[in-house]
């Protein structure tokens, strides 16, 4: 094994997680590189049940590190709750948990449209999950989004946020006729979960091209399935 990918062939649900952490056990790294946290990959240890929606699954092996990519729409909210969560069985992620900077987070207002958006549709509603996942990505495409570098500088997330929640606002009240997001409390929040995430931040694309040259073993988990695709 040198580098392996893991997708699914169908609409998700393909037991990819089962297939992960058996192949987990070969890799020395593993890493999410899309999706968000509508995945829900499921791994039962004993009596021990783990849902891991935005760590890798691999997170269980003490000995393997964990990514997660750019191209993941990274909820800091459920990413801090599941680190917490591993923590109190006992599964520390210090030191092998590595983010990329560039992956565009989840904000409130992604999760408020997401579910807005999809039951103005009627009957043509999809079902979504409404964790913000399609909205998120709507901002990356058009070059609005947050990332996860800028809780680096609190200036510049205070600026990004404030755009946003300009265009936000006025699109809930004028479409939705919803109350408005107020920015200090997501200023606050977000910034508190910046102190948890910041230290894991990483370039890992230069990371896995060094692991890979240096001869480690990669295994790339994918999430959702190839049908969902927008393509298709």
């Amino acid at each position: 094994m040198s580098t392996k990918v893991v997708v699914g062939a169908q609409w998700g649900d393909e037991a990819k997680a089962k297939i992960v952490d058996y192949l987990a056990g070969e890799a020395d790294i593993v890493a999410r590189f899309q999706g968000g946290a509508n995945a829900g990959h499921t791994v039962i240890v004993g009596d021990r049940k783990f849902v891991f929606h935005q760590i890798p699954v691999a997170a269980m092996h003490p000995d393997k590190i964990c990514v997660i990519g750019n191209g993941v729409a990274l909820d800091p909210v459920g990413l801090i709750q599941e680190i917490a969560e591993l923590e109190a069985e006992g599964i520390s992620l210090e030191g092998r948990l590595f983010i990329s900077p560039h992956a565009h987070l989840v904000m409130p207002y992604h999760k408020l449209l997401d579910r807005l958006i999809d039951e103005s549709k009627g009957k043509g509603k999809i079902g979504v999950t409404g964790r913000g996942i399609g909205p998120c990505y709507r901002d990356k495409a058009a070059r609005t989004g947050i990332r996860a570098g800028d809780l680096l500088d609190h200036g510049l997330f205070r600026e990004k946020l404030s755009a946003n929640l300009w265009e936000k606002n006025r699109i809930l009240a004028a479409l939705y006729e919803h109350e408005p997001f107020d920015e200090q409390p997501i200023a606050e929040e977000f910034m508190t979960l910046g102190e948890r995430i910041v230290p894991c931040l990483t370039d890992v694309s230069l990371y896995l091209n060094r692991a890979m040259t240096d001869g480690k073993r990669i295994l790339f988990e994918g999430a959702q399935g190839t049908f969902l695709d927008i393509d298709h």
